[in-house]
């Protein structure tokens, strides 16, 4: 956590990268394949998917292990190899990263629920998401996000699991919807409960990802940032996913969002960057913004 306070204490908003699904997909990433996969089959393309980022000026870049706890791989026939995907997943990043950019490894939703609302047991998640971690740490990895959570109860786990296996900081990132009733996840957790149980939980950064574009995220870091003073990390969609054509498409263009980056700002963000849709130049343009008004 001490070279985030330093890195933000220097550039006040750190960018970090945009959507990897999205830039796999463009490599060939089939749709319902499993993109861990790739770090044992074509490292070579997940490392491009890096270093363009790090070449757009990314501060912080992710990894391609958002899906590497062993409840989801084992679907996809890779259950034995848990240790593996994660610390070649970790490795490929710090590679890219070389001393340009941190890396937050990426940690995702199991797709499974803890008991009564599950059938897994609050221990088994728990190691579940220790195997990752230890990975990720062997791989070097420079922090942790959870990220695209809805359920408190299972970042709460994973967020433990971090803080009882590493030393690395982590952030906890929920996905919230725009309803009736305001912004939800699907089981009914809104920004400010979020922010503040996920704070009391031990987090060092809190945030939102995915979801909605800049628009609706900038609504989001406001709610935030009301009850919580760790630093917020926002990452935001291309706008809202349409189907066009079988396809899903998202609009919000570079220039669009990032002429929104100083009301971002201004509702609280410390680390921005992008979600689904969004691409290298969506965070060379970022960059350039950050850079203006440093």
């Amino acid at each position: 956590m001490k070279r985030i306070k330093e890195l933000l204490k220097e550039k006040k908003v750190l960018i970090s990268d945009g959507a990897w699904g999205t830039e796999l997909a463009e490599r060939g990433l089939e749709a319902g394949e499993c993109p861990e996969q790739w770090n044992l089959d074509r490292p070579d393309e997940v490392k491009a998917v890096a270093e363009e980022y790090v070449e757009a000026g990314a501060d912080i870049i992710i990894t391609n292990t958002f899906g590497g706890t062993w409840l989801k791989l084992a679907k996809a026939g890779l259950g034995d190899k848990v240790s593996e995907v994660n610390r070649i997943g970790a490795s490929i990043s710090k590679d890219a990263a070389g001393d340009k950019a941190l890396v937050f490894a990426s940690m995702g939703p199991t797709g499974e629920f803890i008991a009564p609302l599950g059938t897994i047991t609050e221990n088994d998640m728990l190691s579940c998401y220790a195997e990752q971690v230890e990975a990720l740490v062997e791989g070097g990895a420079d922090g942790i996000v959870l990220e695209t959570f809805s359920d408190l109860g299972e970042v709460k786990a994973a967020l433990r699991a971090v803080k009882e296996n590493s030393t690395l900081p982590v952030v906890a990132s929920m996905t919230f919807e725009a309803g009736p009733g305001g912004f939800a996840t699907i089981m009914g957790v809104n920004p400010k409960q979020a922010a503040a149980e996920l704070t009391a939980a031990g987090a060092d950064l809190v945030g939102s990802n995915c979801g909605a574009g800049i628009k609706h995220m900038i609504k989001v870091a406001r709610l935030m940032r009301g009850v919580t003073k760790l630093p917020l990390w926002i990452k935001s969609n291309a706008g809202l996913p349409e189907l066009v054509g079988g396809q899903t498409v998202f609009r919000e263009a570079p220039k669009e969002m990032a002429r929104r980056y100083s009301e971002l700002v201004a509702s609280g963000a410390n680390v921005i960057g992008g979600c689904c849709g969004t691409t290298p130049e969506h965070i060379r343009l970022l960059v350039a913004q950050r850079n203006k008004r440093m």
